[in-house]
């Protein structure tokens, strides 16, 4: 599976070393050595990115007593950009979920326990409200590649400090825990989270609906396939009813952070670190305007269009498209990737198109629109939203004619997009006519982009936007 990651869990002594995991920090508090009566490990909640510190379960893919198989698909973790599915690193039973669908973990505490045989499964179930008398093992963030890997090979020195050996009396993490929800016979529902919100707008029971995802999880497609065999005259009227309900908020109300949420508010305030300034220049688009009209049949995105000319202006201004991240050098980064700003529920993502002055404006256009089908299904992969090196945010689809953007941590610049509207302008012959403009505002980091440096980009992107026909090549 693409969008997956390993659970990292404790292991017994006769565990290969080439399964131990790099630390990212090892745990220095006393180390026990304990005699192994039964084979019950920890599953801790993963660090699914560089940034998360703590991990929402949205819903586990397997129900207690339930057979795994080693990369076999056993919980969907929030994290603070995306939510993924985490896989099974051993063979066994998920023998008690300590941490239920809907509450939030740190990274690296116990999330559920699993045993090696079914006899152990009620061992592990009578200690699962106990309280763990050892701290829990940090957990190694995931890289800006964030992809599965072959563990790293660890000395057995670090490997005794940071691994916990479970014995008969292993305990959980302590927190909380709800009823499961359940369908007929008593097993639970596994669905995504952009098929849950789905099903809870057409008013769709989830518990009548078959999955055809992975391991029978109910994805997007099947909810609206149930709606259309139901004729979908029921779930109109739920629709309504819901809408109805949720069209206003509770005033005077305290509403916590989500966990993206949370993301983007940590990012924000480091971002206030970093002299930045503003350059503004307006740009005609009526050429633009009209080559959009001529390919938009085949699929081609304004997104997409933007983009690639931001791309293009960028080979020719390196130095915009370069980052500062420790305060005492820059880099020329190597590659153009694209980042566009993109409103979802609950918050705010980035997609990327990578190596975007590479890519022609149809196969970008396809990746725009998978990158945003992925962003609101909450299934991006964190290289497709971390790596990007400029930014791009449009508001004018809004009909906002300016704005300013805030600067992303570790990159350069972003570039604010107004609306295009028409404008009377004076012609070099003197007299009065009409065109179609946009302003076009970038936010820099000063440390590195100087106004030159801005000014001569922006002149560039604006002679490929007012005669684009290499936006085509």
């Amino acid at each position: 599976m693409s969008h997956s990651h390993l659970l990292r869990s404790s292991f017994i002594p006769t565990a290969p070393t080439s399964l131990h995991r790099r630390a990212a920090a090892v745990y220095h508090g006393p180390t026990r050595t304990q005699q192994i009566q039964s084979k019950i490990r920890e599953i801790f909640m993963p660090a699914l990115s560089s940034t998360m510190t703590e991990g929402k379960i949205v819903s586990w893919v397997k129900s207690e007593g339930e057979k795994l198989s080693k990369g076999e698909s056993v919980v969907v973790v929030e994290s603070d950009k995306a939510d993924m599915d985490v896989e099974s690193f051993y063979d066994g039973y998920l023998a008690a979920i300590v941490v239920d669908e809907g509450l939030s973990a740190a990274v690296g505490s116990t999330i559920a326990l699993l045993a090696e045989s079914e006899e152990e499964i009620a061992l592990a179930l009578s200690h699962k409200s106990s309280s763990s008398a050892s701290s829990p093992v940090s957990v190694p963030a995931l890289s800006n590649s964030d992809a599965p890997k072959v563990f790293d090979e660890m000395p057995s020195s670090e490997a005794d400090a940071s691994t916990q050996v479970i014995n008969a009396s292993v305990s959980s993490a302590g927190l909380g825990s709800a009823a499961h929800p359940a369908s007929e016979g008593g097993k639970r529902v596994v669905a995504s989270p952009y098929a849950k919100k789905l099903a809870k707008d057409l008013g769709v029971d989830l518990r009548g609906v078959v999955g055809s995802g992975p391991n029978g999880r109910v994805v997007a497609k099947d909810v609206e396939a149930a709606v259309k065999v139901s004729g979908g005259g029921g779930a109109t009227v739920v629709a309504s009813e819901v809408a109805g309900k949720s069209s206003g908020v509770e005033l005077g109300s305290v509403v916590p952070f989500t966990t993206m949420q949370s993301a983007v508010s940590r990012n924000m305030v480091e971002s206030l670190a970093v002299p930045t300034f503003r350059v503004g220049y307006t740009v005609t688009t009526d050429a633009l305007d009209a080559l959009y009209k001529k390919i938009k049949s085949k699929g081609v995105t304004m997104t997409a269009l933007l983009a690639k000319a931001t791309a293009l202006a960028l080979v020719k201004h390196p130095v915009v498209n370069s980052s500062c991240r420790d305060g005492k050098s820059f880099t020329y980064n190597s590659h153009i990737n694209i980042a566009v700003a993109v409103a979802i529920d609950g918050g705010l993502i980035t997609p990327v198109l990578q190596d975007a002055d590479k890519s022609d404006i149809y196969t970008l256009s396809r990746k725009w629109k998978e990158l945003v089908d992925k962003a609101r299904a909450k299934q991006l992969q964190p290289n497709e939203y971390i790596t990007g090196t400029f930014t791009l945010s449009n508001l004018g689809m809004f009909g906002v004619d300016r704005f300013d953007a805030i600067l992303p941590p570790g990159t350069g610049a972003i570039m604010a997009v107004g609306a295009s509207q028409p404008s009377i302008v004076g012609t070099k012959d003197g007299r009065i006519g009409m065109k179609t403009q946009m302003l076009v505002n970038v936010t820099a980091d000063h440390r590195v982009i100087y106004g030159a440096d801005l000014a001569a980009f922006l002149q560039t992107l604006a002679k490929i936007i007012e005669d684009p026909k290499d936006l085509t090549l």
